[in-house]
């Protein structure tokens, strides 16, 4: 005979599974391998939905086909585990629980991370086009919200709510549901939770706080797994364990929040089993202090370690010379953007001093006085292995902002209180199941983008990315993704620049990643970057690094440093997100200043209010950004450049950063809109005080860019220099010798600056001889010009006769040869000489005007011009 079967204890989803599949097997007779939850037992009793036959009914029956559903732990179907010893036996299994050791296997296997084995049984009714009736919805339905915790639950998915929605179409009753899904608690159930919460424990295992809680009963109580979460909600705890005594047997009901705590494992031992975030288990009578010991040991095995101070710290650490003045520090505190440092001798970690405590020395007249002096050595300190919770406690108990973590007397990485809170918040959110604000703004830190690195890059790439945090995670150091490619990946683009940031010796890293690629590697020890050439791929890395800038507009001297202060030098918030590579944490997205959150709302905003002084070329980078993605710039973003403007600090600009922001704009956005966005930010008038955007000059830049848009879409294979082209279209207003400031201003090179000048001559004076009729003529006027001097000719002309002419000699003219050569006028008796290139002219001239259509025309028309000549 066939039976269909699930585990002892029978819960609503594991009886309405075996209904379902009763409709899959018709043939297969239902078996409880023992009791069923009290709820369940009065559910049959009321409408007796199906029919199920005792365990002494098959004793002698020999089983052909088994059909387990909601369980794959033979542990957990009490007498009938025995019958899974005989292989003759056909299994097919149905279930939502992950696979764990020891677990049965199937010739069939249906198993999926769901809600609830209900949905998958729904889901296979469906495909298969079985129609549940009314009572079987509603018993599925039963199932759904019963594993769900009402749809409530973290585990809960989008699957669970379509097959909830596709039972209630088809007659599920909710008044029935609501009835068994009942959430006031009885007298007895009050009672059982009271003594619960009064004798209950709590351990720290791994960092995470689980409580024990026990509880004994003369007579049989029934489903109490509802409690749990009760006192889940009730009691500030990670993780929950409860001991239930009654009738000769010890019920265990296991919940958990904590990642680090998978309650499935820790109840293996007890032949029981479920989700890592809920499981269950009944053992035999036993003294529940016993039991309690043993499930403590088994959750101190079975915990995965949590945070320690090098999962969360900031390596490596800014420090000061305890000998430096009090000065100096607050220099040094400036120039990096700290508010604590480390103090040192010779090597070894001394103290703390605040900017506070700098501060005051400086205002009672101290600032000559040494670190030494003012510095607190009396500090907790950390060592690498410290967990998360006890650094809280000690930051939290002593009132510490900086938390040194060392190693024997050096100081390896430091804790500040942001860095705590950063990662508080990510764990509650985890603990809680938020993966989005009620904004519907997702949380960055919480997302992981695996699945996108592997579906979104070419394999080789995915394949990069690997080595390269396996690398990182044996030299001890973190591989992080960053830049562009992580802001284009977010947008739903794919962008091949790679840029690898490393803390640590990136150089090292690099070196190992050219070694394990089989690819060649171009170091540049002195900025300690690195470029690694694997086939076609050019992976940049560069070791983590801050800066800081000696004055406004100059360039930035850098130093290594962490992670999170290589990111806060960059431009913009959108650009300032990583993406972690190390395997442990492999996709996870890392964004400290809400560069996710700009990317949603469509927004370029600066990570600092100093950012334009630092670097003002940043202004117009932040147009480029704008105009290319189609995004805005924030208030205190459109504030501040007009600051930079009104303290004049583009005048100590470097000519040549200006001019590279100026071609990317060109090259990457809609020139017209960019050029407008500059002049509404009054950005062009950095460029050159005359330089103002009027109707005139609007309609050259338009006229440009349709020219070099029409240029392209007529598939020549020639490429011109667009940037110069409207570059040259931009100062087309300006005289011969403001255009020189212009191009010096800008730091165009010596080369590029004098083709520019003398196109633009040339360009307006073809303008000038145009219309000329005459093919011929046309040829000779524009034959001279450069390419970009013709398309700007083009940009710059007046006249629809002029644009026509232009478009001809393009697209037909320049590329018109004679058909014979100087071979063909040897073979025709003419002596090699001068001449030769006289009669080729003519020869071209007149086949320019038309009137040479074919080769024999050429000949003939040479011959006679022989015949003519003296």
């Amino acid at each position: 005979m066939d039976i269909i079967v699930s585990h002892v204890n029978t819960d609503f989803d594991a009886f309405a599974s075996m209904v379902a599949a009763k409709r899959l097997y018709p043939q297969a007779e239902l078996v409880f391998p023992g009791s069923q939850e009290k709820k369940v037992r009065d559910f049959i009793e009321s409408f007796k939905p199906a029919t199920a036959m005792r365990l002494r009914d098959i004793k002698d029956k020999r089983i052909k086909m088994a059909v387990v559903v909601d369980t794959k732990s033979p542990r957990r179907l009490g007498k009938l585990r025995r019958l899974f010893d005989d292989p003759s036996v056909t299994v097919h299994l149905y279930d939502h629980h992950p696979h764990a050791s020891g677990d049965l296997h199937g010739v069939v296997e249906v198993i999926e991370q769901v809600g609830a084995t209900a949905t998958i049984m729904t889901e296979t009714l469906r495909t298969k086009g079985l129609v549940p009736t009314p009572m079987e919805s509603t018993l599925l339905m039963l199932g759904i919200y019963e594993e769900t915790g009402n749809l409530l639950f973290k585990g809960t998915t989008e699957r669970d709510l379509r097959a909830a929605a596709y039972l209630l179409r088809h007659g599920a009753s909710l008044k029935i549901v609501s009835t068994y899904m009942k959430s006031a608690l009885s007298r007895d159930e009050v009672d059982l939770l009271n003594e619960l919460l009064h004798d209950s424990t709590d351990i720290i295992a791994g960092g995470i706080k689980v409580r024990l809680a026990k509880a004994s009963k003369d007579a049989y109580f029934g489903d109490a797994a509802h409690l749990a979460h009760k006192m889940m909600e009730m009691e500030d705890t990670d993780a929950l364990v409860m001991l239930i005594r009654m009738e000769g047997k010890v019920v265990i009901i296991a919940r958990s929040r904590a990642h680090e705590l998978d309650v499935s494992k820790v109840l293996e031992e007890f032949g029981g089993g479920g989700h890592p975030t809920a499981a269950s288990a009944t053992v035999l009578e036993q003294p529940l202090e016993l039991l309690e010991e043993a499930i403590k040991e088994s959750i101190h095995r079975k915990i995965r370690p949590g945070n320690t101070a090098s999962d969360i710290m900031t390596r490596p650490v800014i420090t000061v010379a305890e000998g430096l003045s009090i000065k100096e520090a607050q220099s040094m505190m400036t120039r990096y953007g700290v508010n604590v440092l480390p103090a040192l001798k010779d090597a070894e970690y001394r103290g703390i001093i605040s900017r506070e405590v700098v501060e005051k020395a400086i205002f009672h007249g101290f600032g000559k006085s040494t670190v030494a002096d003012f510095m607190s050595t009396d500090a907790l300190t950390a060592t690498a292995e410290t967990p998360q919770r006890a650094i809280e406690a000690m930051m939290i108990e002593s009132n510490q902002r900086f938390m040194p973590v060392m190693d024997g007397s050096a100081i390896v990485g430091a804790i500040t209180r942001t860095d705590l809170l950063r990662v508080m918040y990510e764990k509650y959110l985890k603990k809680v199941g938020v993966d989005a604000t009620l904004s519907g703004t997702r949380t960055p830190s919480t997302k992981n983008l695996r699945t996108w690195l592997r579906d979104r890059f070419p394999a080789e790439v995915y394949d990069v990315f690997r080595a390269a945090g396996e690398i990182a995670q044996r030299q001890d150091t973190g591989a992080f993704l960053v830049g562009g490619t992580v802001r284009d990946l977010l947008m739903g683009q794919r962008s091949l620049d790679i840029d690898i940031v490393v803390e640590g010796d990136g150089i090292a890293f690099s070196r190992e990643l050219a070694l394990q690629l089989g690819a060649k590697v171009n170091v540049h020890e002195r900025f300690k970057t690195a470029k690694v050439i694997s086939g076609g791929l050019r992976i940049d890395v560069a070791t983590a690094r801050t800066e800081y800038y000696d004055s406004p507009a100059a360039l930035p001297r850098v130093r290594m440093s962490s992670i999170k202060k290589d990111l806060y030098r960059r431009d913009f918030t959108i650009n300032s997100l990583a993406v972690k590579l190390n395997p442990p944490n492999f996709g996870q997205l890392v964004d400290f200043f809400g560069g996710q959150r700009d990317i949603k709302d469509k927004v370029v905003r600066v990570l600092h209010n100093l950012s334009f002084i630092e670097d003002p070329t940043r202004a117009f980078r932040a147009i480029r950004f704008a105009e290319r993605f189609g995004f805005k710039l924030s208030k205190q973003t459109e504030s501040l450049i007009k600051s930079a403007i009104k303290m004049e600090l583009f005048e100590k600009l470097s000519g040549t950063r200006l001019y590279d922001e100026l071609e990317l704009t060109f090259s990457e956005t809609d020139p017209v809109s960019a050029v407008k966005k500059l002049s509404e930010y009054g950005l062009l008038g950095v460029i050159h005080p005359g330089l103002s955007l009027t109707e005139e000059l609007e309609a050259v830049f338009a006229s440009a860019h349709d020219t070099l848009l029409w240029f392209d879409l007529s598939f020549q294979v020639l490429r011109p220099e667009a940037a110069s082209i409207y570059l040259m279209a931009l100062v087309s207003g300006l005289s011969e010798r403001q255009k020189d400031v212009v191009f010096e201003t800008l730091s165009v090179p010596h080369k590029l600056k004098k083709a520019m000048l003398r196109d633009s001559r040339q360009g307006m004076e073809a303008i000038r001889r145009l219309p000329l009729r005459d093919p011929a003529a046309l040829y000779e006027a524009l034959k001279p010009l450069s390419l970009e001097a013709v398309l700007f000719a083009m940009a710059m002309a007046s006249t629809e006769a002029q644009k026509k002419e232009i478009s001809h000699y393009l697209l037909e003219l320049r590329k018109v040869r004679p058909s014979i050569n100087g071979h063909d006028l040897r073979r025709m008796g003419l002596e090699p000489g001068p001449t030769y290139a006289e009669i080729l002219d003519r020869v071209l001239m007149e086949k320019l005007r038309g009137t040479l259509a074919s080769r024999q025309d050429e000949e003939t028309f040479v011959k006679e011009f022989i015949a003519k000549k003296p």
